[in-house]
């Protein structure tokens, strides 16, 4: 596989690293990960402290309640991580449609009803335990500093932060936290969050307890209550991030990897597999017939994740079974290259996100995403703290029978999906991209222009 540096999608910027290496969405995130590296961490260390900055500088994506998932590659082998939560032990069907009316399809998606148990904190400890190499209190000391110094607000940030305070201002504890001054910070003001400041020295000083079963804990139980949630100290404890084996599918002599159900990243390997049986390098590079054929696969793989894909133990059907070549075959015969369809799910044979990268000169590399899934989630943030909660919750359905349909403790359909690729079992890049269902689009668009064109 080659690069061309006069490729048609020109940048300012090209970097290129002899040895380590931070990327994602915001410069002072980025900077944190490398001012731990310069202080002798690796790239999981790196991730780490990127991600907890991220939370203060782009809340309109992620927060100290968002969910995670992580492939790590650790010099000789992948591992998936999947931090997402699950929902209270309130939760059934029958609790919402109680709250909200016997016509409810979907929990609310917004308020305390929307969240689910947060992963992130959870995920980084894991992550810190397995494979990092600093003290888990030096990875939050550049989260601590951004929030009691403050940043200066960014144009994009501003605008999103903007667009959303009309829809969220009335959720509890939202301006308190993010609107300072009655509204959202205008582009040059200096933001400050003292609140999660004190999160993350909590964090920091109890590697993650605090959040789970201290105080942390408790002052969301008690802003749960106090906002009509079921949310309880016994749900976060009882919590647990679990690192899984990667899924993945072989496309024109690389492999792509992505992390299991209950995430959609199956989509991008079942569009993939149904890509392979044309020749898709044939067609004109972005011409109609190529997009055709993306859409269509594109399309084939939704229809089959929005019936089937769900936490693993409410499938119908496994990974395996719907990434079956003869099966992937079959659904690429449904495609007319002359006309778009609409297709129905098929019948395999049974048996609001920021996204980071990190490398460094050990070998390891990290591919991370973290969400609130919907701008700032749930809207509603804990004031002591400051914790900006998810609304995950929404994902789930309250229809019998769907394999998403609601119930205590489990994990619900997730959008955010980070990747990476292999050729020969040996790493060739972790990559991600940022957009809710445009994820596993974004996964299968980037390798059929990297490796059919």
């Amino acid at each position: 596989m080659s690069f061309d540096y006069a490729n048609p999608y020109t940048s300012t910027r090209i970097p290129v690293f002899a040895r380590n290496v931070v990327s994602t969405s915001h410069p002072l995130a980025a900077q944190a990960g490398l001012r731990i590296l310069q202080q002798g961490g690796n790239a999981v260390d790196a991730a780490i402290a990127t991600a907890a900055v991220m939370t203060l500088v782009e809340p309109v994506s992620n927060g100290l309640g968002s969910d995670a998932f992580c492939i790590l590659w650790d010099g000789k082998k992948l591992h998936g991580l999947n931090g997402s939560g699950c929902a209270p032990a309130a939760w059934t069907p029958d609790y919402f449609k109680r709250k909200y009316g016997a016509d409810a399809l979907t929990p609310p998606q917004r308020g305390m009803d929307s969240v689910t148990v947060p992963g992130a904190v959870g995920s980084w400890v894991a992550m810190s335990e397995r494979f990092g190499k600093l003290p888990f209190a030096d990875l939050m000391a550049p989260a601590i500093e951004t929030a009691e110094r403050g940043y200066l607000m960014p144009p994009v940030v501003q605008q999103k932060w903007a667009a959303a305070t009309p829809l969220l201002q009335s959720q509890p504890g939202f301006a308190q936290g993010f609107l300072p001054w009655g509204r959202a910070p205008e582009v040059g003001e200096l933001f400050r969050f003292a609140a999660a400041a004190r999160a993350f020295k909590a964090i920091a000083a109890t590697r993650g307890a605090a959040f789970y079963e201290g105080e942390i804990a408790e002052a969301l139980e008690k802003f749960s209550t106090a906002n009509g949630g079921s949310l309880k100290v016994s749900d976060l404890a009882a919590w647990k991030p679990e690192w899984v084996e990667p899924i993945a599918r072989d496309y024109r002599g690389h492999t792509l990897h992505e992390i299991p159900p209950n995430g959609q990243g199956i989509a991008a390997l079942i569009a993939l597999g149904i890509l392979e049986k044309f020749d898709i390098a044939s067609l004109p590079v972005d011409s109609v017939a190529s997009q055709h054929l993306q859409i269509e696969a594109m399309k084939l793989a939704f229809a089959d994740v929005y019936r089937y894909v769900s936490e693993p133990s409410s499938m119908e059907v496994t990974p395996a079974q719907m990434l079956d070549d003869a099966y992937l075959a079959s659904r690429a015969r449904l495609i007319d290259v002359k006309k778009a369809q609409d297709f129905k799910a098929g019948n395999p044979v049974k048996g609001g996100t920021i996204y980071l990268t990190a490398a460094d000169e050990s070998g390891m590399m990290v591919s991370f995403i973290q969400s609130n899934y919907m701008g700032f989630g749930s809207g509603c943030v804990e004031p002591e703290f400051g914790i900006s909660l998810q609304n995950r919750g929404h994902g789930f359905s309250l229809e019998a029978g769907s394999p998403n349909v609601v119930a205590p403790g489990k994990r619900p359909f997730h959008t955010i999906i980070p990747a990476f690729l292999t050729k020969d079992g040996q790493p060739v890049m972790s990559f991600g991209v940022m957009g809710g269902n445009m994820q596993p689009q974004g996964h299968m668009q980037t390798l059929v222009r990297m490796l059919d064109y």
